[in-house]
């Protein structure tokens, strides 16, 4: 996932600093990086709040790199 990477860059941060905000190994983040792994869903979605993005730019499904409005739910 380049644009994973491309995110982290962004911030000028390194694999091992994203993987202690997150509490993972740099490995597993490299791997999600690369795409040899997928990201689960939580984590993917804290990955999308970090960056200030939407998990669809991340997962490649969109070229808009904006966060998605947030909006409110009545339950």
């Amino acid at each position: 996932m380049n644009r994973l990477k491309d995110l982290r860059e962004d911030k000028d941060l390194l694999q091992k600093d994203i993987a202690r905000i997150f509490h993972l190994t740099q490995t597993n983040y490299s791997k999600y990086e690369l795409g040899k792994i997928n990201i689960p869903i939580d984590l993917l979605i804290k990955f999308a709040l970090f960056y200030n993005t939407s998990t669809d730019y991340i997962l490649g499904l969109t070229n808009n790199k904006k966060a998605y409005k947030k909006v409110k739910v009545q339950l």
